[in-house]
């Protein structure tokens, strides 16, 4: 069964640092693939700035075609309603064994998702920390977390992948400055991504 990688986000817009992770993890957990599945509706993000889905899906596209092992999906933008991780995971169930990658704040906020038990049922979870945040596997609130998710340790045979990986200082907040001030996008995200974004004005006032 192919080791699937899920990395889910809005990808408002994609940028190098995502691309960046999933790279890393993708040849240190020696995944098979790595799947981008761009948020229709994310439940915990605003909507103000966030550019339409079809827009963030045709992004992420272009982002990752040139890689031999990623590929993205279209599930969350085929479902009405919010996008749920346990809803995607339930349709994706026939792509391989899944993978889930989250950060280790989201990981921490995992019980006030929908359905976590069952999220952590589906995909085993490789929580990524941020460079620089002060996650310890061992403190009391990831303990809590593991406990009512019903999962053992992290690094043991049925409990989360703990990876440390490289990141890079591109936050999509000042991507979206950046192209609402007409500024450069270079050397933050592949060129096509920029072009795409330039050519459909995204992220700039309505005139």
């Amino acid at each position: 069964m192919p080791k699937v990688g899920v990395f889910g986000g809005s990808f408002n817009p994609i940028h190098f640092g995502h691309l960046l992770l999933a790279d890393e993890i993708c040849e240190a957990l020696a995944f098979d693939r790595v799947l981008f599945v761009p948020a229709a509706v994310p439940p915990h993000k605003p909507a103000a700035e966030l550019a339409s889905a079809e827009h963030r899906y045709r992004m992420t596209e272009l982002a990752v075609n040139l890689h031999p092992r990623f590929a993205v999906s279209d599930v969350e933008l085929r479902r009405r309603g919010p996008s749920y991780t346990v809803d995607t995971l339930q349709a994706l169930r026939g792509e391989g064994d899944l993978h889930l990658l989250i950060g280790s704040e989201t990981f921490l906020e995992l019980l006030s998702w929908r359905e976590p038990r069952e999220v952590a049922r589906l995909a085993r979870l490789v929580v990524v920390p941020r460079t620089g945040a002060d996650f310890e596997p061992a403190a009391p609130a990831a303990q809590k977390v593991l406990h009512e998710l019903g999962l053992s340790a992290f690094g043991s045979a049925a409990g989360p992948v703990l990876y440390r990986a490289a990141s890079l200082p591109i936050s999509g907040s000042d991507l979206r400055r950046r192209a609402r001030d007409l500024r450069s996008l270079a050397y933050r995200m592949p060129e096509p991504v920029a072009a795409y974004i330039r050519e459909h004005r995204l992220y700039r006032p309505a005139p």
